[in-house]
């Protein structure tokens, strides 16, 4: 089922086409009229500029000349570079670019029927989280003839023109482009979810088992249609577009159009000394300085295969500008991978992505604000907009993504194009079901950058437990919206995403009815240790149960110790402190599981909040016979509902 689709200026594509045509004109936008205000926000292009039709540009234009990925781009006088990548990355995937240019065959211009184009084109863009189709007619913006801003080398194919006329409409006009960086622009063409990979941070140059995990990553992602490109970072300004050793340029983003893991036979497992390849494809979208090291065309890797190698082993090229290098010099000559993961599949029905939009706002009343300042506004950081989700396996990936409104709309009016914003990740109790208000006993499990972008990221693999994350301005008591993104790769399942609205127990006539709950208790279970084993060779396989009353809280099975850390986080809304809390320890086994013994705790609000240590006993009470092994733990209890 196709996401629903918002009409951008409520234009309707269709009626206006069939209304042009039945009327014998071509389409002209009054809602982004040729003229300065389209192109600028507060200032005039020097030099004459002159907005014409394809049709007065060349003879015989079209949408698209034959195949979309084999043609160069070029920026244009006043053309923005990342703009020209973010095409480059589009023309990869083609189930991308045929949903951010519906229906290309319908849209073409038809010489056989020349009374059947009407001068309009539309788009699709994923725009703050919605699908948004943009109506545009076909007038571009020339200086003596040429286009100003991206044009192809195929002189009469206009796709990339006209693609980036509809989304600085979008956007407010073509400057608002400027601001944009090559990820923005592929998130918003194809509605992937962006990261960007340090490569000096990660030491993939050093750290040979890191390498092979990002190779396999990345073909991963590729496989499942998503967008990858790189770059290399200039030290200074002045070293942009200069020229490395090998023929890569600084400062200049390359795209990925494959990536293989290549078994070798026998023959060229004696030339190359090794059983595998791990190479990588890339194309310069200006079709110049390609690289010249080695596997280039000139290198004696490469000539030391035959053509019928090169094919059989699928180390082919399609496009002037493309060229091959293997994983070793990619991770040694790159700095940033920009990967954009298609997140537009759900695999045997578990959703990969979930998506909340949500706002900024400020309130008299501190329990109602929700823009409390990043986590430096220790008092007030916590009346932030609070989400939880749930990790239900150790180990795997998960992306999570903050994009705040954009602003350039009001760029005119003064206001900067982006907030600095980020986000705080903290790992909470497994039965949390109201909002954070205190961080006594809270993991603080990441933190994203604070800067003022349109977007921030954060990408960890995290342990199995509940999370808690606190989008933040950086400065509080300001309004905005924002869009949260939180994706995970399969197996994982990400449940019960959603944000924490209230700070307590409602009250109810089923509460009153049953008893209002009187006392809040948070508890941590660090660790068990000293457990008995019967003999030897026999296998513990520890976990905690944390009762109280009828609700209860499991830890996830630690494997084959009888010193077992947990760090397990449990909290109750409790009528009484004659509720006690039981810890029970438990050995996991194959039919039936064992219980190793217990702690019953009052956990009363006078009781001291330190860490304690208590020896583990058998069922039966507080007085019950000891058994072996010892749990640390702390309590905190408060008969205020919104301390903890």
């Amino acid at each position: 089922m196709s996401p629903p689709l918002k009409l951008f200026k409520n234009q309707k594509y269709h009626d206006l086409k069939e209304a042009c045509i039945k009327d014998g004109r071509l389409f002209c936008d009054q809602t982004f009229l040729p003229e300065n205000d389209s192109l600028f926000f507060n200032r005039l292009l020097p030099g004459k500029v002159v907005w014409k039709r394809p049709r007065d540009i060349c003879d015989d234009p079209r949408l698209i000349v034959g195949n979309i990925s084999n043609h160069q781009l070029t920026q244009g006088r006043l053309g923005h570079r990342p703009m020209i990548s973010a095409f480059s990355c589009l023309a990869v995937q083609e189930p991308h670019w045929t949903k951010t240019i519906p229906h290309p065959k319908e849209q073409e211009w038809d010489p056989r029927k020349p009374n059947k184009y009407a001068g309009i084109f539309r788009f699709r863009f994923w725009h703050f989280g919605e699908w948004t189709e943009v109506v545009i007619d076909d007038l571009l913006p020339t200086i003596n003839g040429d286009l100003v801003f991206s044009f192809s080398t195929s002189m009469n194919e206009f796709w990339n023109a006209l693609m980036e006329k509809a989304y600085a409409k979008l956007l407010g006009c073509y400057e608002a482009l400027d601001s944009l960086t090559t990820t923005d622009i592929i998130v918003d063409f194809t509605g992937t979810v962006a990261e960007t990979v340090d490569m000096n941070k990660g030491r993939y140059t050093e750290l040979v088992e890191e390498k092979y995990k990002l190779f396999k990553e990345l073909k991963k992602t590729f496989t499942k249609g998503g967008l990858i490109c790189c770059s290399i970072e200039p030290p200074t300004q002045e070293e942009q577009e200069v020229e490395t050793d090998w023929g890569l340029l600084k400062g200049h983003t390359y795209t990925m159009t494959d990536i293989r893991k290549i078994r070798l036979g026998e023959r060229l497992v004696e030339v190359f000394s090794t059983e595998k390849l791990y190479m990588i494809r890339l194309r310069n979208p200006l079709g110049r300085q390609e690289w010249s090291g080695p596997w280039s065309e000139i290198s004696e890797e490469w000539q030391q295969l035959t053509a019928a190698d090169r094919k059989t082993l699928g180390l082919v090229m399609s496009d002037d500008g493309e060229f091959w290098v293997s994983l070793e010099d990619f991770c040694r000559n790159f700095h940033a991978v920009y990967v954009c993961r298609n997140v537009n599949n759900s695999i045997f029905g578990r959703k990969e992505l979930q998506s909340m939009l949500g706002c900024w706002t400020v309130n008299d009343d501190p329990l109602m604000n929700r823009s409390g300042g990043c986590y430096n506004n220790r008092d007030t950081f916590l009346q932030n907009p609070q989400y939880i989700f749930t990790v239900p396996e150790d180990g795997h990936k998960v992306i999570m993504s903050l994009q705040q409104k954009d602003l350039r709309n009001y760029r005119r009016m003064g206001r900067p194009d982006n907030y600095i914003i980020g986000f705080e990740l903290f790992k909470v109790e497994m039965n949390r079901r109201f909002r954070l208000h205190h961080l006594y006993i809270q993991e603080r499990a990441g933190t994203s950058t604070y800067i003022d972008t349109r977007t921030v990221f954060l990408s960890k693999y995290l342990k199995k437990g509940s999370y808690v994350l606190v989008p933040t301005m950086f400065q509080h008591g300001r309004t905005s919206e924002f869009l949260l993104r939180i994706f995970s790769e399969v197996p994982v399942k990400l449940r019960c995403s959603r944000e924490l609205t209230l700070d307590m127990p409602k009250m109810s006539c089923w509460n009153l009815a049953r008893g209002y709950p009187k006392v809040v208790t948070q508890i941590t279970v660090h660790s068990v240790e000293g457990l008995e084993k019967k003999h030897a060779n026999e296998s513990v396989n520890p976990y905690l149960i944390i009762k109280c009353g009828k609700e209860e809280v499991r830890s996830p099975v630690q494997k084959n110790t009888v010193h077992a850390i947990f760090d397990t986080q449990a909290i109750f809304y409790r009528r009484t402190t004659d509720i006690p809390i039981i810890i029970q320890v438990w050995n996991k086994r194959k039919f039936c599981d064992q219980f190793l013994g217990q702690i019953i705790l009052d956990a009363d609000p006078s009781d001291c909040r330190d860490v304690k240590s208590l020896y583990l006993r058998k069922k039966g009470g507080p007085a019950a016979k000891v058994k072996q092994g010892h749990i640390s733990f702390k309590v905190i209890s408060s008969d205020d509902l919104t301390e903890l």
